[in-house]
């Protein structure tokens, strides 16, 4: 079995109770234990893969908490990092549908420093970009840089996953953008939403953006969209893989529980990296990966609401 390691934030999330989706009327928060990377380390853990999580928290009870979560889960912690930066804070509202809304209060993610004695570690691996807050800037921006580099060198599987966050971006979406494009260009498998993937590619329909993705250079592209399932696409084939009607709660996690379960199925083909882009095999595991994001969609909380394997088969 491959080790998947998961490089960015791990943070809480303070939950509106009760208040819809205007954040400016909140009055009651309840803590979760958030962000994207950690999330999808946990999804891989839960479902019997072997992840870490790469990352830096505050040397704070927050850290505290949220390191031990990963810590429950089964996650390798022993490559996360402590700041005397605090934690980093995420405030989110969701509405009657389970849609979101972020305000974020950064803090110790950015911290996260490069270590180079970690490149020998993602050879025959897998690596996981997928963090909301890599891209705006300090050490973990450098970090996550230099560590695409060690993963393309030391022939790791590597993942993509832009986690776009409009409050993050508000009248800088061409600097996004053009960040995100050298890991699409490098990546094995990318996962885009729909607004991620019309904002990365500049098309409007989505087999050209998969085509603008595939002529950057990525193998694999997944496309979630919600409720209507997942649009897979590989060089030469496409098709759109339905999900599993479910009653959502709250969206928060769902696309990280789909990325998780697809990575740990992924992580346990002993095969090449040619063999894991078969275009036949990664259906059927999307066709999973669709109903264990649908799941996460049922309770509140991305970590607590991840499935287990018995859920799956359930």
């Amino acid at each position: 079995m491959k080790e998947v390691f998961c490089i960015g934030e791990l943070l809480i999330d303070f939950v509106a109770e009760r208040q819809g989706n205007n954040l400016s009327e909140a009055n009651v928060f309840t803590k979760k234990a958030g962000g994207a990377p950690a999330n999808v380390a946990c999804a891989i853990s839960r479902l019997g893969g072997k992840s870490h999580f790469m990352g830096c928290v505050g040397d704070d009870p927050f850290g505290d908490y949220l390191l031990n979560i990963l810590l429950e889960e089964g996650v390798d912690i022993s490559l996360a990092q402590r700041s005397s930066e605090f934690t980093t804070l995420a405030f989110v509202s969701i509405d009657e549908v389970g849609e979101r809304d972020f305000v974020f209060s950064r803090g110790a993610d950015k911290e996260f420093k490069y270590n180079s004695t970690l490149k020998n570690r993602f050879h025959k691996n897998m690596v996981h970009f997928g963090a909301a807050t890599a891209l705006l800037g300090g050490s973990l921006e450098e970090a996550y840089g230099r560590f695409l580099f060690d993963a393309i060198t030391h022939d790791a599987y590597v993942s993509f996953d832009p986690n776009f966050r409009g409050d993050l971006w508000k009248n800088k979406e061409n600097i996004f953008i053009k960040k995100c494009l050298p890991f699409i260009e490098k990546s094995n498998l990318c996962k885009f939403s729909l607004e991620e993937a019309k904002l990365l590619s500049g098309k409007d329909d989505i087999a050209d953006a998969c085509a603008f993705f595939h002529d950057l250079g990525t193998k694999t592209v997944a496309i979630t969209l919600g409720a209507e399932g997942t649009f897979l696409s590989s060089n030469e084939e496409a098709k759109l893989i339905p999900s599993i009607p479910v009653k959502t709660v709250d969206t928060t996690g769902a696309g990280d529980a789909f990325i998780g379960c697809l990575l740990q199925q992924i992580s346990s083909i002993k095969e090449s990296h040619e063999k894991l882009e078969d275009f036949t095999l990664l259906t059927k595991m999307v066709e999973i990966a669709n109903k264990a994001g649908a799941i996460t969609t049922q309770n509140y909380g991305a970590i607590q609401s991840l499935p287990t394997p018995n859920q799956l088969n359930a």
